[in-house]
Parts: C-alpha cells; structure tokens; sequence
C-alpha cells in the first residue's frame, strides 16, 4: 500500500480564501497557477506528467511504459487534451465535458474523438478532463500518468500544459537527442520549471537510436551537462538523465522482447522511476511544498499592497475627520468660553446691588412720575436686550457650527408695576399747596405736579444719595413727599428685587438648555468608509491565517502577522473633550482666563470705527430746599461720555478675537484634513518685489516700531498693542485728538495689511 496521504485542506483554504480576498482575475496566470497548486495539494495520488515538445515522442514513451497502445500517437502533433492514466481494474476511459456531461467508455477508441487534435490543430474546448484507467502495477501504488499535449505549437495548448505542471510530483522532460535543447526548451525549464518551485525533475533523451555511435556519446555528454545544470531535486544517489528510446522500447513491449526493451533503456528508466516515486511517495511535502512556498510568495504581497491601500485610504478619511473635530472642538472651547464670559456679564448686571446701583433712582422717579413704562422700554429693555444678544450670539455660533439643537432665544420679562399705597393726603396747606396734585388709579400711582412733584423727585435722589435708613418713628415726622419719595424707593428696591430673582432664574435654566446647543456629535461613518473597516479586517485575517497555516507547514516568510484591530480604531469615537456632560454649573462664576490667539486685522473700512462705549449711570441732583419755588423740571443732565476703561476695552478686544478666530475656523472647514504642499518646487512662486514695494514693507515695519527681521507673531502682537494704544474710544473727551488717532489707527492697518499680504 502507497504511503498516507497528508491532508492539507485547511491550507488549501487559507489559500483560496487570500485568493479571494484580493479579487484576482480568475484568467489570470497566478489565479490559474493557485489553482492548480491547490488541486495539486488535494490529490491523494503520486502524479507524474511527461513533458516535451511536439513530436518528442511522450505518448510513445507512456505507451511502452504501460505495456500496451493505451494513448493516441503519430507522426504529427495528436495529443489535444492533458489525459491522465490511473490505476483501474479494466482499461477504460472517463471524458468529463465542460457542460457537466460524463462520457464513460470501456477500452481508449473514445479518445480518438475528444483528446486529439482536430484538422486544424485545435484542442476540443468543450472538453474538461480526460482520464485513463489501466490495470498496471506501478499505478496500483497511487501513481499517475500524465499525458500533456506538445509545446511550442499553439499558445492554447502551451497554456495548459503550464498549467498542469503545477499539479504534478515529478516531471519527465522529453528531450530530442536530434536537436539537444533548443532555446524554447531552456526558456521553459527556467520560467515553467525552476522558476515555480518544481525541481523535482527527469530528463529522458529520446532519438539517440536515430543517431551514429560516435554521435550518440558527443550528444549524450552534452545533454548530461545540461541536465546537470539544472540541479533536480531527486533522492541522493539517482541520476536526472535518462536514455530510452521510445518507439522500440514500445516495439519491444508489444512484442514481449525482454532483451529489446532493455537495451532501448527502458528497463532501466522505469527501475530508477519506481525507486524514486517510492521514496518521494514518503515525503510528499518536500515535493510540494516548494511550489506552495513560490505561489504565497506572489500572494502576500499582494495582500500586503490591498491592506496598505485600503488603510491610506482610510487613515485619509480619518484624518480628515479628526482635523474637522479638532476644529469643532476649538470651536466649541471658544464659544464656551465667550458664553461663560457674556453669562458672568449678565449674572453681574443682575445682581441686586448692581441694578438698585445703576436704576433704583431712575425707577423711583418713573414711578413718582407714572411713566415706568416708558422707562421701561427706553432705558432698561434697551440695555437687557443688548445683554441677552450678547448670549444668544455665541449660541447661534454654535448651532451654524454645530448644526446640533436649534438655540432658544432668551426672554426675560419685566415684573408687574409694583402698587404704591401712597399715605393720607395731608392736611396742612404748606405740605400740599398745589391744587392740582391728584391720586390716580385708586393708589397705582401719583402725578406730582409743581413744586410737591419736584419736591418727592429731589428727595428720591437725596435719600439715595444719603443712603438714610429711615425707622418708622422717623417716617412719620417726614415731609409728605419725602414720605412718597420712600415708598417709591421702597417699589423700586421690591420692583428691582423681583426682576434680579426671576432673572438669575431663568438665566441659570437657559445655561442649561445651552449645553446641548454649545455641543457636537461625531456623525454616522459613511457606509462606504464602514465597507473599508470590514474588508481590512478580513484582509487582515486572511493574511494571518495564511501565515498561520504556511506555519504549520514549516513554510518560512519574511511578514509577520498583523495585530488585531481595536473595536475603537475609529478616531471619531475616541476624540477627547468631545463629551456631552454638562460643563455649567448654572452658578454665578468668575470669568474665565483667555488665551486668545492674535486675530487678522479688520477690514479696511471698518479701521476707525469706534466702538459703542457702556451706558453710564447719571445721578440726580439733590433736591431744591425751598418747595415754594416755581416748579422746577427733572433735571436732564447732559454729561459728556468718560472714556471706557481699560478692562472694558479689553473685554471687548476678547470678544473681537474669539469671533475673528471663530469665523476663521469656518472658513477652515472645508480645507480640513488636507495636507498643504511643503515641496518649494510646487509652491506657487511670487514675483519678485519692485523697489517701490521693498520701501513700503520696510515703511510698514517702522510704523508698527518693528525691525524688518521680525516674524509676524510679532507684527501681529504690535498691531494689537497699537490698535489699543489709539483706539478712539480712548479720547472721546480729546476732540482736538480725534483727527491725529484716526489718521494713527489707518496707518496701523494699513502697515498691518501690507506685511500680511507679503507674510
């Protein structure tokens, strides 16, 4: 019984499954080659093929070999399919076509009709393997027999005997002693052979009977060197060239002539053949493997090259995105960053000493005067609706950003005009002289006409200014319009009192509802980016199981395997600072430190632009001690504006920065993940300066007071300390100054723009 056979079924799959996976043309030489690689590894059976040119006389040859005219032959190129000889206990012939129709007939007469040549020459390409079963006792022993058509004919049948060869043990080169090796030979032995890890290989020289004695020695020394040169891979002690002589070796066999077939050579090739399948039989790996080795090496390159292509163009992808994350997240620190600030403004502007400092005076009078609702909405509206704009700003930031929850716009109403219970009308002639003082609206309110209404106006204003604790023991000795003017004081302070509460109130829920605003959600991969991740993943394992199994085998490589991908390869999922957890405490907080970069300058136009300086408080004038005067107006004080301080210019230079730096980021967006050229050769080249434009770079630096050697970080940091230096909010009370800074401020960003543009 003939040696086991190894199983190499999960190799087989390994590679098949590597095939697959880099999508190779199943036309192509190496998907044809793994193939039969892979039916090489499966067949249990030892097969031998025999190998030649046309007309070298290989089916003869396997003819005299098997004892009988088992396979077609003559004197032109016959054979037209690969017909395989195995062990069967009658001689019979199996025909498969290509359409999955079995053709079985007793005897070999059927192969004269599908595996030779027709009369043009031509293989039948209907016909998808022939096979020969013959009762021989050397393909009892798990033998085969490989019948190939002749090469150097037509390319059709070239392509399939390279094909075969791959599937078979050891191979029997058929040389014509007449013609030694001719080139195509050589270039077949090299690309068909060695090349492809087939090396276990016998040379038979067939014809030498056809030449002269003397011929006969000269031509089989040749041939010798040349069989030699080729190095098989055969058991120690076997030669890998052989003489027989074909057509009467067959003669001798038909005929039963022992003498004859031994001295045609044959008794002799077949005892070496059968001696050398028999240890080979042993050790089926060491023929085979070999040829595993060469087609995996092709394969996993290949492999290699898909996975690489297929991470770059994921790293790609990645890249991007991160880079667009990286700017939301900058984004997002900013524009938390100039809520909190504009959340700390309004918190502040709502505290209760900061409104009873700033409008109880004003409300007191709006109430003496019936008028709080004009007040209403021409002082105080006017200034919480520039501090709620101030907040919902950076919340419309976020969502032209973000594109996340829409923003809320922040209302907070006024409270109800507060009722005054005004005292008892007085009695004595001298606390209400003017006839014309009545009460309106049951107790709402008063209006105070002549010198009682100017009289209740000056003491809000006194008692104040004063800030006088009144007891109730005191109260009642007051003058009656120093008693309104203390309920109204006492209005305005419960008026005040209200607004801050609901105010923070609402204030600290709107903070809230902004979190979800001043945020951002990695989206949903594309499925095509997704479809990337799986096939790399199975690349990966594919190719891992390829080494895994070529491992087994004792097959070495030069790769190693890759490492398994984390589930959270993704960088979108693991970007840090991207979380959804309330950042805001909803308490009033002290404003966060800035780290701004240093913005581009403004647009040309808008270089002397002043800037809105803060609305100031204007207080009222102590009351008029002589009531009897005529009636004396509200005083209208027209003060002239003081210059912002420097805190409040530099808030306001903050907030520039974070929406100049901001709207860059915008403009980045579309940009993000690109990588910029940093070869000198394929940058843009600028023209060379004219002299005139050298003078005004070098005019600019000396205006900013910078040498021409410096960088723009400092250009940038000298038009910032410059512009703050001149900025016109800071000499409003300098009318005679304002020409010179205007003309100051557009030389600055005149310098400024010119060094950018040349930056």
């Amino acid at each position: 019984m003939y040696p086991k056979y190894q199983n190499y079924s999960q190799l087989i799959d390994a590679i098949k499954s590597a095939c697959k996976l880099i999508d190779l043309n199943t036309e192509s030489t190496l998907y044809k080659d793994i193939t039969a690689v892979c039916n090489h590894l499966n067949n249990p059976n030892f097969q031998i093929a025999v190998f030649g040119p046309f007309n070298h006389g290989k089916s003869t040859l396997l003819n005299a070999m098997l004892g009988n005219r088992t396979l077609p032959i003559d004197l032109i190129p016959t054979t037209g399919a690969a017909i395989t000889v195995k062990y069967g206990s009658t001689l019979r012939t199996r025909i498969m076509l290509r359409d999955g129709t079995e053709i079985y007939r007793s005897g070999t007469e059927v192969l004269q009709q599908f595996a030779v040549l027709d009369g043009n020459r031509q293989m039948r390409k209907d016909v998808a393997s022939v096979e020969v079963f013959c009762p021989d006792s050397f393909l009892e022993r798990g033998v085969e027999f490989v019948d190939l058509p002749g090469t150097n004919d037509r390319e059709a049948q070239d392509d399939l005997v390279r094909d075969r060869l791959l599937e078979t043990d050891l191979v029997i080169q058929l040389l014509d002693a007449r013609k030694l090796m001719t080139l195509g030979e050589r270039e077949n032995l090299r690309d068909w052979l060695l090349e492809r890890g087939i090396k276990t290989v016998i040379f038979v020289a067939n014809f030498l009977n056809l030449l002269e004695p003397e011929e006969q020695k000269q031509v089989y020394n040749r041939l010798l060197f040349v069989a030699e040169s080729f190095r098989s891979d055969l058991p120690p002690g076997f030669s890998n060239l052989y003489r027989v002589d074909a057509l009467p070796a067959l003669r001798a066999r038909l005929k039963g002539d022992v003498a004859a077939a031994n001295s045609s050579g044959l008794a002799a090739f077949e005892t070496a053949l059968q001696n050398i399948v028999e240890i080979l039989q042993r050790n089926s790996g060491g023929v085979r493997l070999p040829r595993i080795q060469a087609i995996t090496s092709q394969i996993q390159p290949l492999l290699v090259d898909k996975i690489y292509q297929i991470s770059k163009e994921i790293k790609t992808f990645d890249d991007k995105e991160a880079a667009k994350i990286e700017i939301k997240q900058k984004a997002k620190n900013l524009i938390v960053q100039g809520f909190k600030v504009s959340i700390y403004e309004f918190q502040d502007w709502l505290s209760l000493p900061k409104l009873l400092a700033k409008y109880q005076g004003d409300i007191a009078v709006a109430l003496a005067e019936n008028n709080l609702h004009s007040w209403q909405t021409g002082t105080l509206k006017k200034d919480l609706t520039e501090l709620q704009l101030s907040i919902m700003k950076w919340l419309y930031q976020a969502y032209d950003f973000f594109k996340e929850e829409r923003p809320e716009d922040l209302k907070i109403p006024f409270p109800n005009t507060p009722q005054l219970n005004l005292p008892p009308k007085p009695t004595n002639i001298n606390d209400l002289t003017e006839p014309g003082s009545i009460a309106v609206g049951g107790g709402i309110g008063w209006l105070l006409g002549g010198p009682v209404g100017a009289a209740v106006v000056g003491s809000i204003s006194y008692l104040l200014n004063k800030n006088i604790q009144k007891t109730e023991e005191q109260s009642a000795k007051d003058s009656y319009h120093q008693q309104v003017a203390q309920i109204c004081i006492v209005a305005a302070e419960k008026y005040l009192s209200d607004f801050s509460i609901q105010g923070l109130s609402i204030l600290n829920e709107y903070e809230q509802k902004a979190v979800k605003v001043i945020n951002f959600q990695v989206g949903q991969e594309p499925r095509e980016i997704i479809q990337k991740r799986e096939n790399i993943q199975q690349l990966q394992n594919g190719f891992n199981q390829l080494l895994t199994e070529l491992e087994k085998v004792d097959i070495k490589t030069k790769y190693q395997p890759y490492k398994e991908i984390p589930k959270s390869a993704n960088p979108q999922t693991s970007f840090p600072g991207n979380s959804t957890k309330n950042t805001y405490t909803g308490k009033k907080v002290e404003p966060p430190r800035q780290q701004v970069s240093t913005p581009p300058p403004p647009p040309r136009q808008e270089a002397t632009k002043k800037v809105e300086p803060p609305r100031q408080k204007v207080s009222t004038p102590p009351p008029q001690p002589n009531t009897n005067q005529p009636k004396v107006e509200l005083p209208r004080q027209n003060v002239s504006t003081p210059p912002p301080k420097p805190a409040e210019l530099d808030a306001k230079f903050r907030a520039w920065e974070l929406d100049e730096e901001i709207a860059q980021m915008k403009a980045n967006m579309n940009y993000a993940g690109k990588q910029q050229q940093t070869n000198a050769s394929q940058q843009t080249q600028k023209p060379p300066k004219r002299q005139a434009d050298k003078d005004q770079i070098i005019r600019a630096y000396k205006i900013l007071g910078l040498q021409p050697t410096a960088s723009f970080a400092e250009v940038k940091q000298a038009y910032k300390t410059l512009v703050k230096k001149w900025h016109p909010d800071l000499f409003v009370n300098q009318p005679q100054m304002q020409k010179q800074v205007q003309e100051k401020i557009r030389l600055v960003n005149e310098a400024y723009n010119i060094l950018d543009d040349n930056n």
